[in-house]
């Protein structure tokens, strides 16, 4: 998870409401239980931040030799626990993923919302890895050689202490949370699980975040191919921003029905269907809030998002670009 920006931020607003519902895995303590929920703090240094290191800093790169620890078989893409030579563990994440997740995390950051310190490695080597891997073989050379990983960091304190849901939340309503459906539909992230939602409890808070963004800046549901559906410039030039302007509401494109090749898939195409209501009816007035926030960005600080996510000079330009004029339209917008 992030460095929950506690280090990164002077929070000059806090949003904190009782915790009502969310889906626990486990039993929570009496004092997580009432520890204030958090969603957003005000971002006050947003002009400056290292878009870059992300909410890591450069002082939390990590730093080889590396060590297998285990294979992590969560999800639909390779990925590995592995500590650095300080010591600290770390989830790599190999696959299409890699470099939208990068990208995305430092977005969702820089605009008040917490995300994960994530670090991407074109190339890394880790000893001791087995040669019976159960995913991912195909991308781990003999030698523990891989590339175009992305790396999330193990924060000390911090404790997972179950999942929310988008339609069910301590948020609901509140412009924060409409702020948040906005930066997911204009990173075209379109796999708005409510497992890929987690709540922590960290420095006395209940931080509630998106954990997985790797789903970003590619076509704006799932489409045939993986390829095709995540990080690809293609995808989201083409994909739609904004699709209809109803004042006081405003819709989005993302996420919109899966291909319909995925109807086999009967309950996740469901679910998919049913996560459409996240894009539709969000009030124009929050929209054009979080539009203002993300007004704050320069050119620069944009780019050096995508750069960080190992992304070619021509990719860095065009993702960039798109994001840009996705604010525009934000700040165009009128009741």
């Amino acid at each position: 998870m992030t460095q929950i920006a506690a280090r990164a931020f002077a929070p000059l607003l806090v949003l904190t409401l009782s915790v009502t519902a969310f889906a626990a895995p486990k039993k929570v303590s009496k004092e997580a239980a009432n520890a204030p929920a958090v969603l957003w703090e005000d971002p006050l240094d947003i002009a400056t931040r290292d878009m870059l290191y992300g909410p890591g800093g450069p002082q939390h790169q990590p730093r080889d030799p590396f060590k297998f620890v285990k294979e992590d078989l969560n999800g639909t893409n390779p990925k590995f626990v592995i500590t650095d030579a300080d010591g600290v563990k770390w989830k790599i994440k190999l696959g299409e993923e890699a470099h939208p997740e990068t990208a995305a995390s430092r977005l969702v950051w820089a605009v008040g919302y917490f995300a994960d310190e994530e670090y991407f490695l074109p190339d890394l080597k880790v000893d001791n890895m087995p040669s019976n891997l159960r995913r991912g073989e195909n991308q781990v050379e003999p030698d523990g050689l891989m590339h175009n990983a992305r790396l999330k960091r193990y924060l000390k304190g911090e404790e997972k202490n179950g999942t929310w849901q988008w339609k069910d939340n301590p948020f609901s309503g509140t412009r924060e949370l409409n702020g948040l459906r906005v930066m997911m539909a204009l990173i075209n992230n379109w796999d708005l699980k409510d497992a890929n939602n987690s709540v922590y409890e960290f420095e006395g808070k209940r931080i509630y975040l998106v954990t997985d963004l790797g789903a970003s800046f590619g076509t704006a549901s799932r489409r045939v191919t993986r390829a095709e559906s995540k990080g690809n410039l293609a995808g989201y030039t083409e994909s739609k921003f904004i699709t209809q302007v109803n004042p006081p509401v405003v819709d989005f494109g993302t996420p919109s029905r899966p291909a319909l090749i995925h109807a086999l898939e009967v309950q996740d195409f469901k679910s998919r269907i049913n996560m459409e209501w996240i894009r539709k009816d969000i009030p124009i007035a929050d929209a054009r809030w979080i539009g203002s926030i993300l007004a704050k960005l320069s050119a620069e600080q944009i780019q050096a998002a995508f750069g960080a996510a190992g992304y070619s000079p021509k990719e860095v330009v065009g993702f960039s670009a798109i994001v840009e004029a996705r604010i525009a339209e934000l700040n165009k917008l009128s009741d």
